[in-house]
């Protein structure tokens, strides 16, 4: 049986192909369309359907749309047609205006979302959303409309969160900007069957307040959330009180969000492009530090609620690995697990895993996320015929990684495109930048050459059996994280031998990997302490400004010659450009 998962909603739209339990491939739109995030200013924000992504995941299968039994569709928009109260009076979150347009006090979302709750009745009766009833109609009978299946967004977050992760009980709790209605839900998963204890509702949102806050710090108020998170560590958090009384949390869970005078209260909001001053930074450290209390609040309450040793998190405010660490070493729970596509790129996986269970229930869960390789992969005589039609020199080394290691040893800055391609925003060694961590100017030099604000840190990767020996962490037991979702302390002993990747505050965003995860990108780190005595490299996403994250030979090449990087190891091969 196989399960369609598509995200065609908001922004990061997305695909994921799930047969009988096992997820066979996901991707981001993004990487095939290089409109980064899915969204196009022309002349105002639009979604786009993630085509490309299924098209990908079915040719990985072997299928094609006449072979899929479930589309799982991470929104529901019949939600939207149910009449809410807020402040005694009763709206619909996106009201149309008679002629059918948006309204000017309408929230100001696309017109791919106004048109849910203007076609939603039709959409329902006919079973899928208008405006993909034709693709699919063109590409099998109309029968398959039949086995469309809505799943609530935050249902689609929760989804993605417990039925990846390596528990069979576990309390779930999802954050983000905003799904149909709900902008947090907490849930318990155990015994294979999952419950949702509580959800908060717009317009109280911890999302939408970073959002606001990010955008006021002359940020993209809907992508750079995690540029406020690194500004953070610059400031101190004198403004705390305001953000606590802002948010506040009580006795049963929930919590409400006061509305924001964020320029009556610190000014004007900084341009776009212009100087960070400290009063930036302190306002950044604020939000972040009430962030961490109020979310450890709730998380509290869903230890009690639940009586699990388990926390799973998805939804975008999950990527805030400074949080996530603050619950690891501080929290409740005895096990933290972040789902690595935790954003809205994420549903799609979470949608088709949970129609997935629904139509297999009682049989027992087959796979758990151990790793985001779900992407595309090209063999060698694939990049070797492209780099052969583009004239290019490169050369086949006995051993990639013994070779890529010594242009690292060197001081070299390398494009590394090895295996599937990542799922999620993150770059784990699969497509990604690497460099020497014992240079104290690379991240300087890396964050020229990606063309990114100087005050970006840049993370490690270490081996997982080494990580403990370089990090440190109050839990027992070997530090494990793979997907680049927490911080660790760097200790102070290492501290001079990988300057690079130790931000301001002492702290790294760490990526531990073993050996069966990606075979590869263990034995490079393994060969670069050979020649080191570093166990540890930098790790950033293969990309420049402004572009996603690399996908095909193509993009790598292109990337490459575009930017000052000084090798590519593309699978058995490398390119060197002449001093």
């Amino acid at each position: 049986m196989y399960t369609l998962g598509i995200n065609a909603v908001y922004h990061d739209c997305s695909a994921t192909l799930v047969r009988d339990g096992v997820v066979l491939a996901a991707a981001e739109e993004e990487r095939f369309t290089h409109v980064k995030h899915g969204k196009r200013p022309v002349p105002f924000t639009t979604w786009q359907l993630p085509f490309h992504a299924i098209d990908y995941c079915l040719a990985q299968a072997g299928i094609d749309l006449r072979q899929v039994d479930h589309f799982a569709y991470s929104y529901d928009p019949s939600l939207l047609l149910q009449e809410q109260a807020v402040d005694g009076h009763i709206l619909l979150p996106l009201e149309p205006s008679r002629s059918g347009s948006p309204t000017a006090t309408t929230s100001p979302w696309d017109p791919l979302f106004l048109s849910y709750v203007v076609n939603a009745p039709r959409q329902l009766a006919d079973g899928a959303p208008h405006h993909l009833q034709e693709r699919l109609r063109g590409a099998t009978s109309g029968d398959i409309l039949r086995r469309w299946h809505f799943v609530e967004h935050h249902l689609a977050h929760e989804a993605s969160a417990f039925l990846a992760a390596p528990f069979d009980d576990a309390a779930v709790l999802t954050m983000d900007g905003r799904g149909e209605r709900a902008t947090t839900s907490y849930g318990h998963y155990a015994g294979g069957a999952y419950r949702r204890i509580k959800q908060i509702d717009l317009p109280h949102s911890l999302g939408l307040l970073y959002e606001e806050v990010t955008r006021h710090l002359g940020f993209l108020h809907s992508s750079d959330e995690y540029k406020v998170m690194a500004l953070a560590s610059f400031g101190e958090p004198r403004h705390a009180d305001f953000f606590e009384e802002v948010m506040r949390v009580g006795d049963d869970g929930g919590y409400t969000v006061s509305p924001l005078s964020l320029a009556q209260r610190f000014g004007p909001a900084r341009r776009r492009g212009g100087p960070l001053e400290k009063h930036h930074y302190d306002l950044a450290r604020s939000l972040q530090f009430a962030l961490e209390q109020t979310v450890e609040r709730m998380a509290r309450w869903l230890h009690r609620e639940t009586g699990s040793p388990n926390l799973c998190m998805a939804g975008g405010v999950a990527l805030n690995c400074v949080m996530n660490a603050r619950l690891r070493e501080r929290g409740p729970f005895r096990e933290v697990w972040v789902q690595p596509a935790a954003g809205d790129s994420g549903t799609s996986l979470g949608a088709a895993l949970w129609v997935d269970s629904r139509q297999r229930a009682g049989q027992d869960r087959r796979w758990v996320m151990e790793h985001a390789f779900l992407g595309p992969e090209f063999g060698d005589d694939e990049i070797e015929a492209f780099l052969q039609r583009s004239k290019l020199s490169y050369r086949r080394p006995a051993d990639i990684a013994e070779a890529t290691a010594d242009l690292l040893a060197r001081g070299g800055i390398v494009g590394w495109f090895q295996g599937r391609m990542e799922f999620g925003p993150r770059a784990l060694g699969a497509r990604s930048i690497l460099a020497s961590p014992i240079d104290p100017g690379m991240q300087s030099r890396l964050n020229e050459i990606k063309d990114r604000e100087d005050f970006r840190p840049v993370a490690p990767v270490v081996m997982e059996e080494r990580a403990r020996d370089w990090f440190a962490t109050s839990r027992p037991g070997p530090i494990v994280a793979p997907f680049m979702l927490f911080v660790f302390d760097v200790l102070a002993d290492k501290a001079d031998r990988i300057p690079a990747v130790r931000h301001t505050d002492g702290t790294a965003r760490v990526q531990t990997v073993r050996r069966d995860q990606h075979p590869a990108y263990y034995d490079l780190l393994a060969a670069f302490e050979r020649r080191t005595g570093v166990p540890v490299l930098v790790n950033t996403s293969f990309n420049t400004r402004g572009e996603p994250v690399v996908c095909t030979p193509r993009d790598a090449i292109e990337c490459f010659w575009t930017s000052p990087l000084d090798a590519l190891a593309i699978g058995s091969f490398l390119l060197e450009k002449s001093a």
